[in-house]
């Protein structure tokens, strides 16, 4: 993948539409986007061949989102969460340009692999957990119901 095809994702990271309709991404599907651009900061600070300074760039991005002293404070409704975008997106900007581009989708592979894995366990244990809250919900209401009966019938 070349550079200008990365800018291109990256810019549909804030910017792109359902490829399925005419309809706007979530907000949903963007928190999980940005979630994923953190595994891959997080991906490149590791990557043995990713160099000193891109490096700094990640690590320094993810300071200052972690960091109590920020510009424009969290608190602030909503000029503060922008604040953080819009260090994330100069951020992946920097990262993208300084690092190389096989490391860079390397690790979105990885993120990619990571986020279908964690997918697949967390509709593994809904497909799993949610009868057995039904069928343990059913069986309690069952035996309150026989018991409110059984204390009514011989009282």
């Amino acid at each position: 993948m070349d550079g200008e095809s990365l800018r291109r994702k990256n810019f549909r990271l804030f910017f792109a539409h359902n490829p399925a309709g005419p309809e706007p991404v979530t907000w949903t599907q963007r928190v999980q986007r940005l979630q994923k651009e953190a595994h891959i900061f997080y991906l490149v600070f590791k990557h043995p061949r990713t160099a000193w300074y891109a490096r700094l760039v990640a690590a320094s991005t993810a300071g200052y989102l972690v960091s109590p002293i920020q510009l424009i404070p969290n608190f602030i409704p909503v000029i503060g969460s922008l604040d953080d975008v819009l260090v994330l997106y100069v951020g992946m900007k920097l990262l993208q340009r300084m690092s190389p581009p096989d490391v860079l989708t390397e690790c979105r592979d990885v993120a990619d692999a990571a986020e279908n894995r964690r997918r697949e366990e967390s509709n593994w244990a809904a497909s799993v957990g949610v009868p057995i809250a039904v069928v343990t919900v059913w069986i309690l209401a069952a035996a309150g119901a026989s018991a409110l009966m059984a204390a009514y019938i011989y009282r």
